[in-house]
């Protein structure tokens, strides 16, 4: 993808969040610069186990791997368990990213990986991003929350 100036290559790796391949993580991530640890905004569970992978990820990589915490299927409004500001007091808790998705509809999938590849190391001395690939979590839109970017559609891996 293209930042500004600088070309940034990412490569991802997609490990499903199933107990069954919890053991395959390890080989994921020991060389990642980057964690995104995706639940899905209808299913509590799946916001809840995001605490281990991200344990997971921090133990093999310590404090030395960027983490997002990534709340995803927002299409999915009516069914929604987890709100934004729970996405975003866990995030700060766990001191780690937060941004909101709908892979499905394409929503604020290019934000995020931008994001991420502002964070990632040699990239801190670059100007922020252009302010519409910008997401505001803040924003409200008639009692809804309102992500600034609607954008392509992708998958989100460690």
């Amino acid at each position: 993808m293209y930042l500004e100036d600088r070309t940034v290559r990412l490569q991802l790796w997609d490990t499903a969040g199933q107990e069954r391949f919890r053991s395959l993580i390890p080989s994921y991530i020991r060389d990642s610069s980057v964690a995104v640890i995706v639940y899905d905004v209808a299913s509590r569970q799946t916001f809840l186990n995001t605490i281990k992978w991200i344990e997971e990820v921090r133990s093999e990589r310590g404090s030395d791997v960027i983490v997002a915490l990534v709340g995803n299927k927002t299409d999915l409004a009516e069914k929604r368990q987890v709100s934004v500001e729970e996405g975003e007091a866990k995030a700060r808790e766990l001191n780690v990213m937060f941004i909101e998705t709908s892979a499905k509809a394409g929503f604020n999938i290019k934000a995020l990986f931008r994001k991420i590849a502002a964070a990632l190391p040699g990239m801190d001395n670059m100007s922020m991003t252009k302010q519409e690939d910008m997401v505001d979590v803040n924003l409200r839109s008639a009692g809804n929350y309102s992500l600034q970017s609607q954008t392509e559609s992708g998958g989100c891996a460690c």
